[in-house]
């Protein structure tokens, strides 16, 4: 049968929720157990469930690499909050808040173990293609941080510079959840790639519109306050663009308010929202997410199945972009 999100996102979360880690000791695996009880959209592992159901019907068979993707990513997170030293992750307190430092960096640790365990159960004829594209993945993943770490000191951080780590840090684990459900699903090596390509086309797209909410989203719908990339001075694609394209009065604005220590909250983002909308970037960044949806939509449409095959997953693409269905 051909699965929607609903169902497999309750597959996926049954297969999390009975896992148990039961090894000594409690005080390493707790916090694991912990960080995936949090919940979240599951979008990676349902994605992989997804394009796995394309080809097979058997979506448990693959519950294992899908639990080994949404770990790998929640790993990803934790240390990622612990880097961050945020507070909070969905509402609840952050590992290093509700234990410590220490605690996190070493749950964390076991939990790219974990995730690197369940991934290695997949079946024999796939598991040195599968490991391959995961390798490359988590590597990528580093990358993609460390450039994200860099930007945090640098004001000439190009267009491009930005795009490809957004690339690295999200599209590629979008991509190989697909392709890793694609391969285990028996697809061609052809259809694998443009599986994993749409995802890379889709995972820019979502995140260059988590830059665009930030500032023109409804904070009832998008879930937090706008203007929190613009407080943080974050170098996103809006920031960047709004930077090369300024004239030399908005330029000088637009550096005193990156270079200010002492101001209102509420005042920097109305000031820097009004230039951002005389310059254009509520524009241009539309423009953007439109284009790299639209890739996404033609790597779909290129896949060697027929349409209804595909329809759940262009679905889900659609709602993850917010886009009716």
């Amino acid at each position: 049968m051909m699965y929607n999100a609903s169902q497999l996102l309750d597959k996926i979360n049954a297969y999390i929720a009975a896992l148990g880690y039961k090894r000594p000791p409690v005080g390493l695996y707790e916090p694991v157990e912990y960080t995936l009880a949090l919940g979240g959209k599951r979008i990676r592992p349902v994605l992989m469930l997804m394009a796995y159901n394309i080809y097979k019907e058997e979506v448990d068979d693959i519950l294992s690499s899908a639990s080994a993707i949404e770990t790998y990513h929640n790993y990803t997170l934790l240390h990622d909050d612990l880097m961050d030293k945020a507070d909070l992750r969905r509402g609840n307190p952050t590992v290093h808040r509700k234990w410590d430092e220490n605690t996190a960096i070493l749950s964390g640790d076991t939990m790219l173990v974990l995730a690197y365990q369940m991934m290695s159960q997949c079946a024999a004829p796939y598991l040195k293609e599968v490991m391959d594209i995961f390798n490359e993945t988590a590597l990528e993943i580093g990358e993609g941080q460390q450039y994200d770490m860099e930007f945090e000191t640098r004001n000439d951080v190009t267009e491009a510079e930005y795009l490809e780590m957004i690339r690295l840090k999200t599209s590629v684990l979008l991509a190989a959840s697909l392709q890793i459900g694609a391969v285990q699903g028996g697809a061609s090596p052809e259809d694998a790639r443009l599986l994993y390509d749409f995802g890379v086309q889709l995972g820019l797209a979502f995140q260059l519109q988590d830059d665009y909410l930030d500032v023109y989203g409804d904070p009832a719908i998008f879930g937090k306050k706008v203007g929190g990339d613009i407080l943080c001075n974050k170098k996103t694609y809006m920031l960047i663009n709004a930077l090369q394209r300024a004239d030399e009065g908005q330029r000088a604005e637009l550096d005193r308010w990156i270079a200010a220590v002492d101001y209102v909250p509420e005042e920097k983002v109305r000031a820097v929202t009004a230039l951002y909308d005389a310059i254009g970037i509520k524009e241009v960044c539309h423009r953007k997410i439109e284009s790299y949806f639209q890739a996404a939509e033609a790597c779909l449409d290129k896949v060697s199945v027929e349409e209804s095959r595909k329809l759940e997953l262009r679905n889900f693409a659609l709602s993850l972009m917010g886009r009716k269905v």
